[in-house]
C-alpha cells in the first residue's frame, strides 16, 4: 500500500497565537521565518484569504479525485489500475506510519557517537568535539527533495493527462509508445510493468518536468502546490477502500496517531520542522502585501486531504453502485469534511492551541453518511 505522510495542525513559532489554527494543518512543515525575524502580523484579509483558498484547495483533489476514481478501475494501463487496501492494510498503516514518522524523527535528532576524526575537527562535531553527526539534515532533506522530484513529475503528469486529451489540436499526429517490463520466460513470464503513453502524455511529462526543475533549484511555494495537488489527487483516485468497514478502520487508526503524536510526544512537531518536501499545501498570509514574494504560509497537510478523500471517494463508489442515480452519501460526505476543516480552523482560533485535523475530520466524514444510511434505511447494505 502506497504510503500516505499524515498530517496535523501545528502552529508556526512565527505566527501570533490568532494565527496558530490552519497555520499548521501540516505535519510536515518548517518554519518560515529564522526566529532573528521580527514576528509577523498578518492582516485579516490575508488571513481571511490565505485560510479560504487552503480550504477551496484541499476541496478540489478531493472532487475531482473521487470522480475520477470510478472509472480508473476500467483502464487497462497499470499506471492508471487503482491500489486496493483491504482491512488488514488498514489496521496495519497507523503502525507504519508511526514507525516512518519516528524514523524521521530520529534521522533528524539523533546523533551517532563516534570517536572524532583527526584535527582540524569538523563542522560536524559539537564544541566538545565528541558527536559526529553522520546523517545530516541537509543531506536527508536533498535525498527526499530528488524523492519527490521523481514522483511529482508522474503525479502531475498523470494529473494533467486528461486536460491534455481535450485541447490536444486534432491535426497533430499522435504516436503510441509501450514502457513494458517482465519477469521470466515463456509460460512463467510475468507482466511487472506495461505502461502505455503517447505524444499527449510526452508533453505532459516535460510540463511536469519543468514545474520540477523550479520547485528544486526555488522550492517556490506556487510549485509546491501544483506537486502538492497532484499527490492528493491521484491518492484518491488510486487508493481504493474495499469496503466500507475497511474505511472506518483506517480512519479511526490514523485519528487514533494523529492525536497521539501531536498531543503526547514532540515527535510531530519536531519532524515538521525539519521535513522538506511538497507534502503539504501553502498559501501565503502576506500576499497582499509582498505579491508572490510571499514568505509567510498558511499549510495544509496533504494527510488531511487524502485519508478523508479516500473515504469520500469510496461513498461515492457506493452511490453508483445503488443504481439509483443519486450521489447522497458522496454529497454528505463532502458537506461533512468542509464542516470538519471549518471547524477545526474554530477550535485552533477560540483556543489558540495546535489541534490534528483528523480528530475533527474523522467524526464528521464517517458520522454524517451513517446517520444518512440509519435515516434511508441502507445501513446494512452499505456495511455488506
Amino acid at each position: 500500500m502506497a504510503d500516505i505522510n499524515q498530517g496535523s495542525v501545528l502552529p508556526s513559532e512565527t505566527s501570533p497565537p490568532a494565527l496558530d489554527g490552519l497555520n499548521a494543518t501540516d505535519s510536515n512543515g518548517t518554519d518560515a521565518v529564522n526566529a532573528t525575524v521580527a514576528k509577523f502580523v498578518a492582516t485579516p484579509e490575508g488571513t481571511a484569504l490565505a485560510y479560504g483558498s487552503l480550504v477551496f484547495m484541499a476541496l478540489l483533489p478531493i472532487f475531482f479525485g473521487a470522480l475520477r476514481s470510478v472509472s480508473c478501475g476500467k483502464s487497462k494501463n497499470s499506471s492508471d489500475m487503482p491500489e486496493t487496501i483491504t482491512g488488514r492494510d488498514a489496521a496495519r498503516f497507523p503502525i507504519i506510519a508511526s514507525c516512518t514518522l519516528f524514523g524521521l524523527y530520529l534521522f533528524f535528532k539523533v546523533s551517532i557517537i563516534t570517536p572524532p576524526p583527526p584535527p582540524p575537527p569538523p563542522a560536524s562535531l559539537t564544541s566538545a568535539g565528541k558527536l559526529y553527526v553522520i546523517f545530516s539534515q541537509e543531506y536527508i532533506n536533498l535525498l527526499l527533495s530528488m524523492y519527490f522530484f521523481v514522483l511529482g513529475i508522474l503525479a502531475l503528469a498523470h494529473t494533467m493527462s486528461p486536460f491534455m486529451n481535450r485541447i490536444f489540436p486534432a491535426n497533430i499526429p499522435i504516436k503510441q509508445y509501450q514502457l513494458l517490463f517482465t519477469q521470466g520466460s515463456g509460460e512463467t513470464k510475468e507482466e511487472m510493468v506495461n505502461y502505455e503513453f503517447d505524444t499527449k502524455d510526452m508533453i505532459c511529462l516535460v510540463i511536469s518536468t519543468v514545474v520540477g526543475v523550479w520547485y528544486i533549484l526555488k522550492k517556490h511555494w506556487i510549485a509546491n502546490n501544483l506537486f502538492g495537488l497532484a499527490f492528493a489527487l491521484n491518492g484518491v483516485e488510486l487508493l481504493h477502500l474495499n469496503n466500507i468497514s475497511t474505511g472506518c478502520i483506517l480512519l479511526g487508526g490514523l485519528f487514533v496517531y494523529d492525536v497521539f503524536w501531536v498531543f503526547g510526544t514532540n515527535v510531530m512537531v519536531t519532524v515538521a520542522k525539519s521535513f522538506e518536501a511538497p507534502i503539504k499545501l501553502v498559501f501565503p498570509q502576506d500576499l497582499l502585501e509582498k505579491g508572490l514574494g510571499a514568505s509567510q504560509f498558511a499549510m495544509l497537510g496533504l494527510g488531511d486531504i487524502v485519508i478523508p478523500g479516500i473515504f469520500i471517494a469510496l461513498l461515492l463508489r457506493f452511490d453508483v453502485s445503488l443504481k439509483k442515480n443519486t450521489r447522497t452519501y458522496f454529497h454528505t460526505s463532502f458537506l461533512a469534511y468542509i464542516f470538519g476543516l471549518g471547524l477545526t480552523i474554530w477550535v485552533m482560533h477560540t483556543f489558540k492551541h495546535a489541534q490534528p485535523a483528523l480528530l475533527y475530520l474523522v467524526p464528521a466524514c464517517i458520522g454524517f453518511p451513517l446517520v444518512v444510511a440509519l435515516l434511508k434505511g441502507e445501513l446494512t447494505e452499505m456495511f455488506r
